[in-house]
């Protein structure tokens, strides 16, 4: 059940973050960091990026359309690549082991300890990545 705020209807999760990253991003860089502005694109697989449980995921297992994501790298930068059609990219994560089909050990794992995992659907992949609970 979504409560109203003072300032009127509750932002969604996503929105939140998005509005968030937008603020961060508008403070001056210091010591020669500078934060980029996130692409339309980066934003949208943002907002559609979300928990999910591995029960839900093995779905997508069986049918050999899960894509597992190292912790290394950001999920929604990686979907956001796949997305955009950033070949070299996403082959030099796929050489790198950082992106690679799901392995039946680590679905296994994942089946047996339920751990924290985060999703985006990229057509016809789902990311998956496990983050720390």
């Amino acid at each position: 059940m979504q409560t109203a705020s003072p300032w009127g209807q509750r932002p969604t999760p996503g929105a939140l973050q998005c509005a968030l990253f937008s603020l961060y991003a508008r403070r001056p860089a210091r010591q020669g960091f500078v934060v980029e502005q996130p692409s339309p694109l980066y934003l949208q697989l943002l907002g559609e990026t979300a928990r999910i449980e591995w029960r839900e995921l093995e779905k997508f297992f069986a049918r050999g359309v899960l894509l597992h994501v190292t912790r290394e790298l950001d999920l929604v930068s990686v979907a956001e690549a796949m997305a955009s059609d950033a070949s070299q990219q996403v082959a030099a994560w796929l050489a790198g082991g950082l992106l690679e089909r799901m392995s039946a050990d680590t679905a296994a794992d994942y089946a047996s300890r339920s751990p924290s995992l985060w999703a985006v659907v990229v057509s016809p992949w789902v990311l998956v990545q496990e983050r720390p609970a």
